[in-house]
């Protein structure tokens, strides 16, 4: 299980599976300070997200700019390729749905 919180970038259109699940693509970006080996760690990255089924209505309604936590799992974007895509299991928006501060 993966939990992350960040701002949604990017959402693309509903579209749907030959079985007729709704499938919703976005890309989400992370930012944070992290410890390692007793150091602070500036990340910063997007990430390719995916919902599936009843979430896609959640997901819909977060408009890019917005912060939100989401539990996922990773997996392959395509079969048998090396990149990772995060299909999101559950979505909550973080500070009230409000959008993030931009740095300046």
């Amino acid at each position: 299980m993966v939990r992350l919180d960040g701002e949604l970038i990017e959402r693309g259109a509903i579209r749907f599976t030959p079985s007729g699940v709704p499938v919703l693509d976005c890309r989400l970006r992370h930012r944070s300070e992290q410890i390692e080996a007793g150091l602070p760690r500036s990340i910063d990255f997007e990430i390719a997200a995916v919902a599936l089924g009843d979430l896609v209505a959640t997901v819909d309604r977060i408009t890019p700019g917005m912060r939100l936590e989401v539990d996922g799992f990773l997996a392959p974007s395509r079969k048998g390729s090396r990149s990772l895509t995060l299909h999101i299991t559950s979505c909550r928006p973080q500070d009230g749905g409000r959008p993030e501060l931009k740095e300046h």
